[in-house]
């Protein structure tokens, strides 16, 4: 530790080294700044077309870096009246280079994006800049907007609420502002539609994320997911209701640390006892891949059964199961619990159980990013994280010196026996504050504890506090503001209030749009230089006092978190001040207690009522909270090498999807097809090498019939001498052939050509969706193959492969025998029911308050997003002309009432008594 502290002091970090190389760069950029200030508008603008025209002969971006800097900079000060610092033309520099630039807060993160934006803009591939909601993208392509427009790009914002054009167009700019979500979700509704000119996105060439740390770590915890209603399983979640009660205390096993609910290996035999005897289990093992979904209803029954109580976590009301919110403890009504969990609650309540919603696509946010070619990102507290992010996305992080020293005074951590002697500890030291006009910052852990502190607050006299609770972005980025008044009181949760400079005395821009709106021409100039008094009075008195004050009201798990807090104070130099509180009630000390804390509090004397401040205490939690990130790591790193596993299938077939969608003719695919199948249906009926007496004649002549809709007489054939399965396959790959020839020139090629990839897109989509259920479920239950000494990881990349070799091989069969039987009518088309596209969800768990922030996308989105259904929308535009229209199933097939069709599965015999499996009867049209 010696050696490197002075090997330290000699040659400096690693990350003074990397900034040192930035330098000479910094210095060329600053040498054509007096150039650039004789040019005039035009000419300063006319520099983006010549850039251009540069890179299209030949020349790489960072051929360009030192007068595309000076140009922005340049154009930053007319525009904006802003000039970048040396050290943001570092942060400039460090975005362009696949990295992460740490930089404190005030530092002026949204103006270093500027220089990385513009140069990446060049291409015109387009670049995206992430925000972590609404108001900041809005906001920054606001503000940005003007020096971006000075130099001639364009800009596009993508929020709620738009449709599929203005999407299109904010994404064809050169540079697009947007939330995680929005990105993310605009992807996966791309890859649900039927032609390219329905798609909005143009690729994923360069982005930088905002708040990266947030958005790439807090919350990729949990995927984005379009959901839409699936079959009624209302009796399999009666049925695991029944079982649960059945088991005793040994049959499972609690871990309140991890919320989660496990079987034992004795309640496991008693649950298959008990299915077998009802018949309700495939094969004799309950983790067989045949009973997947089963384990999945089981495991949804236990965890309602035993970690969720009426009255605390939901309530009953009106027949309906309703949340409440574990930090309010306010009703939820409308949101539910995924993954089958909230039917469970409803048929442990004996209540109307609601459908279930079924996955229709899904992505997590490390593998949506990790699309770019290039990607960056930008925020104030990345170092902690830095293996993760080098790990999961290849990215480097590199803190950027501040532009003058930080002046804040960081104090050791205050550590009480109680929760209530911290609290009026706390209570005790605002007061003394507000009592000299110093503001304060209080950073709590939850909304719950944020109201609780306040009403202390309110009995000891303390008016006129701010509680923010990280909801409503526009309306907090204004309170934030004047967190910097004097005597201000602002309680917020760790995360709230990002984006927003808290700035002593007030925020000048925000004071001037708030409180001289409506008002024009001098009227207007006189109240803006009165609030420029007041500000600078203000700020005067704050200075004096001490600058801001921050006071966190216990550790969060990760020192990340709580370093977001402390860098509220002391921005641009300013002085400010910082210290944390805790108690051995708080979660982060009863839940990963803090080894030897008691024994070391018994030295330094802990009393009742007492405090100990004291550099042990700091560092032995901030060891606590380094072990519990490296926890939570490798737990986001394991979930996401199942994830991976999904998503090398998933590439497979959203790229197949695209090469069909740009394909004119796949006849050629459908043709494959078809040969495959017949392949297939020969060699099972017919082995290689078998006599003709050996063969299934029965079988052969009823699946070509029901794969390729093609009469054979197999029987004849095994009579004539010399026969073998190479000529049966001959012959009734020969006899399909001509079939499916002559179904072409009844309709013409054009319109079957539209048929045949309108059905091929189809199927895909309903076989990826049911795969992705199967898939989730097998995830959920692998994790038992370990008991067996198997790696799960390696069993669930197997059964997966195996699984999307069953798609595929469906696939094939789907799509041969939907065309063999599909006939055309010549009439007007009528326009199909298809899916109940306002039933279709977005869905984003945030993973600190267990909400939907996806929520208000829930509908109005995808119904205009998606598009017509595809066996109509492509087939009718060719059909129109020539006066076709419908596809409709084959006629042949036995009539059927439709409700005896509901949520049969699709391995299932079909209803109508054909004896055919129901995907290859009514199942298949």
């Amino acid at each position: 530790m010696v050696l490197a502290a002075i090997a330290k002091a000699i040659f400096g970090s690693a990350n003074d080294r990397q900034v040192k190389k930035y330098l000479p760069r910094v210095a060329a950029i600053n040498a054509l700044e007096p150039e650039f200030e004789k040019l005039s508008d035009d000419e300063l603008r006319a520099k983006t077309q010549e850039f251009r025209d540069q890179l299209a002969q030949g020349k790489e971006l960072d051929d360009i870096l030192e007068p595309a800097f000076a140009v922005v900079r340049e154009g930053a000060k007319r525009s904006l009246g802003m000039r970048h610092f040396d050290v943001q033309l570092i942060g400039g520099m460090v975005l362009n280079n696949r990295s992460i630039a740490e930089m404190k807060t005030g530092e002026g993160k949204t103006l270093v994006a500027t220089l990385a934006v513009y140069l990446n803009a060049l291409p015109g591939k387009g670049v995206h800049l992430v925000t972590v909601n609404d108001y900041l993208a809005r906001r920054d392509a606001a503000w940005m907007g003007k020096l971006y427009n000075f130099l001639g790009l364009s800009i596009g914002v993508i929020v709620h609420g738009l449709d599929d054009a203005e999407r299109k167009a904010a994404y064809d700019a050169d540079i697009t502002y947007g939330t995680n979500n929005e990105f993310g979700f605009d992807y996966l509704r791309d890859n649900m539609k039927y032609s390219r000119d329905q798609m909005v996105q143009r690729g994923h060439e360069y982005a930088i994320v905002d708040e990266v740390d947030s958005i790439l770590v807090d919350e990729a915890r949990t995927p984005l997911i379009i959901s839409g209603p699936s079959a009624d399983r209302s009796s399999l979640y009666e049925m695991a209701d029944k079982l649960i009660p059945l088991l005793g205390e040994g049959d499972f096993e609690i871990d309140e640390k991890q919320r989660s609910a496990t079987f034992t290996d004795a309640g496991i035999e008693k649950l298959e006892l008990a299915l077998n005897e009802n018949g309700q289990m495939k094969g004799g093992d309950l983790y067989d891949i045949e009973n997947v979904a089963l384990v999945h209803h089981l495991n949804s029954a236990l965890r309602a059964h035993k970690m969720f109580q009426r009255e605390k976590d939901y309530i009953v009301r009106n027949d309906e199961v309703v949340i409440i919110d574990e930090f309010t403890g306010r009703m939820m009504p409308g949101r539910r619990y995924s993954e089958g969990l909230h039917q469970a609650l409803e048929a442990k309540e004996h209540v109307k159980i609601q459908a279930e919603n079924q996955t229709l696509a899904s992505i997590t946010f490390q593998n949506y990013f990790r699309l770019y070619k290039k990607l960056n990102g930008m925020t104030g507290t990345a170092a902690t994280e830095a293996e993760e992010f080098g790990d999961i996305y290849g990215l480097n992080v590199v803190t950027i010196p501040t532009n003058v020293p930080v002046k804040r005074i960081d104090e050791d951590d205050a550590i009480f026996r109680t929760a209530a002697e911290k609290f009026d500890e706390i209570a005790n030291l605002i007061a003394e504050a507000r009592g000299r006009g110093q503001p304060v910052l209080v950073g709590t852990t939850s909304i719950e504890k944020s109201e609780m502190l306040a009403e202390i607050l309110r009995k000891k006299g303390i008016e006129n506090i701010a509680v923010l609770n990280a909801r409503y972005h526009e309306q907090e980025a204004f309170i934030v503001a004047d967190a910097g008044v004097s005597g201000a009181v602002t309680i917020a949760t760790n995360m709230a209030g990002r984006g927003t400079d808290i700035q002593l005395g007030g925020n000048l821009d925000m004071r001037i749009q708030r409180e001289t709106e409506g008002l024009e021409g001098a009227e207007r100039e006189a109240a803006i230089e009165e609030i420029k008094r007041t500000i600078a009075v203000d700020k005067a008195k704050v200075l004096a006092a001490g600058g801001l004050m921050i006071i966190g009201t216990e550790r969060h798990e990760s020192r990340r978190i709580d370093n977001q807090l402390r860098g509220r104070a002391g921005r641009q130099g300013d002085p400010g001040h910082s210290k944390f509180f805790l108690s051995l009630q708080d979660d982060l000390m009863r839940i990963f207690p803090v080894e030897s804390m008691d024994s070391m509090l018994s030295k330094l004397g802990l009393e009742q009522g007492e405090s100990i401040t004291h550099p042990w205490v700091t560092k032995a939690i901030e060891r606590a909270q380094a072990r519990v990130e490296a926890r939570n790591f490798d737990i986001r790193k394991n979930i996401l090498k199942y994830d991976d596993v999904m998503n090398d299938q998933r590439k497979v077939i959203f790229a197949e999807r695209l090469e069909l969608m740009d394909a004119d003719d796949v006849s050629e695919t459908v043709n494959s097809m078809r040969r495959e199948v017949a392949e297939d249906i020969v060699a099972k009926s017919v082995p290689h090498g078998s006599y003709p007496e050996q063969w299934n004649v029965e079988q052969l002549t009823a699946a070509a019939k029901t794969y390729l809709n093609v009469d054979v007489d197999v029987e004849a054939w095994t009579h004539e001498e010399g026969i073998d399965p190479e000529i049966v396959l001959e012959r009734i790959t020969n006899a399909a052939d001509e079939f499916a020839a002559a179904k072409v020139a009844r309709y013409t090629p054009d319109i079957m050509r539209q048929v045949e990839k309108s059905i091929l897109l189809q199927s895909i989509d309903g076989l990826w969706r049911e795969h992705l259920v199967t898939l989730d479920h097998l995830s959920k239950v692998i994790g038992w193959r370990g008991l067996a000494q198997r790696d799960p990881l390696t069993e669930y990349k197997r059964e997966a492969f195996e699984l999307f070799e069953q798609l595929l091989a469906q696939l094939r069969e789907l799509v041969t025998t939907q065309l063999s039987h599909v006939e055309i009518q010549m009439r007007q088309p009528s326009p199909p029911p298809g899916l109940d596209l306002s039933a279709l969800q977005d869905i984003h768990i945030d993973p600190t308050t267990g909400e939907n922030d996806a929520e208000s996308d829930v509908t109005g989105t995808l119904p205009r997003n998606l598009g017509p259904a595809p066996a109509l929308s492509a087939f009718a535009a060719a059909g129109a002309a020539a006066g076709a229209g419908v596809i409709e199933a084959d006629p042949a097939l036995r009539p059927i009432d439709p409700k005896l069709l509901v949520g049969v599965s699709r391995n299932a015999p079909c209803p109508c008594g054909s004896g055919r499996k129901f995907k290859h009867c009514h199942g298949a049209f």
